[in-house]
């Protein structure tokens, strides 16, 4: 199953770091976030990945052709008049990446429909490039079959500006819409499970995703929350990312599991 990270965005509410890359690159620990993510499901079992980019798409695609180099010592010689290249500790991943330019002003949907032909007719993970979660993938994934809906998405009790969920007993979405300042309710983490079908509710780039095809999902009885009462946290703000950067130097980060 491939895992989808949705890393377009321009960042605005992070600009202070963002004007100089694209958010999923702003790093916690030495870290771009979008790794941490990869992480994240990685030490699940799911090391292929397809990156929707957009804003500074240039950045990610360069960071992972010089991955080689950013996790190995290596000794430039050139003391014969050569360039010779010696490989310390050699250590990669093993990662399939894909990284996408699916338009700089691209909505969400957009994004998604855009990397259509990468997914092919299979189920596929997706999340935002932005936040980590310590859920148990597997678990996750386990929920979404039992249901056979189009649509899970991880739902989680934060005072965050994410969409909203009208959750009934059964587990099933009844309503999504937009946060408002005033509401306590469960809200739109990511770390969704979708099926194939759910192309056929994006019609284009405008379509933003957490309005008309979670709606109509909804609506339809076809996306289905997996509640989680663990941790999660988005970094909309420096302050966040200062805060996650924070837990990490202090061995206090639930997310990493590796």
């Amino acid at each position: 199953m491939k895992v989808v990270i949705l890393a377009g965005g321009f960042g605005t509410r992070i600009s202070e770091e963002s004007q100089y890359k694209p958010k999923p690159m702003i790093e916690i620990g030495g870290k771009p976030i979008l790794w941490h993510i990869m992480k994240e499901y990685s030490y699940y079992g799911y090391n292929e990945f397809v990156i929707c980019a957009g804003y500074m798409q240039h950045v990610i695609k360069e960071w992972f052709a010089d991955y080689f180099l950013h996790n190995s010592d290596i000794t430039f010689d050139y003391t014969n008049g050569e360039r010779n290249i010696i490989v310390h500790d050699q250590y990669l991943d093993k990662w399939k990446v894909t990284v996408v330019d699916t338009g700089l002003k691209t909505m969400t949907g957009g994004r998604i429909k855009r990397i259509q032909k990468y997914i092919g007719d299979e189920p596929f993970l997706m999340t935002y490039g932005d936040g980590v979660c310590d859920v148990n993938i597997n678990e996750l994934v386990e929920f979404h079959k039992s249901h056979g809906k189009i649509a899970t998405l991880t739902a989680v009790r934060q005072d965050q500006s994410k969409g909203v969920l009208d959750i009934g007993g059964d587990n099933a979405v009844k309503r999504f819409r937009e946060k408002r300042a005033s509401d306590g309710v469960p809200i739109n983490a990511g770390y969704m499970v979708l099926q194939p079908e759910i192309f056929d509710y994006i019609d284009g780039d405008e379509t933003v995703f957490e309005r008309e095809p979670l709606e109509k999902l909804a609506a339809q009885g076809e996306l289905m929350s997996y509640t989680y009462d663990g941790f999660w946290q988005c970094m909309d703000t420096k302050h966040e990312m200062e805060k996650l950067d924070e837990m990490l130097a202090n061995g206090k980060a639930p997310w990493k599991k590796w």
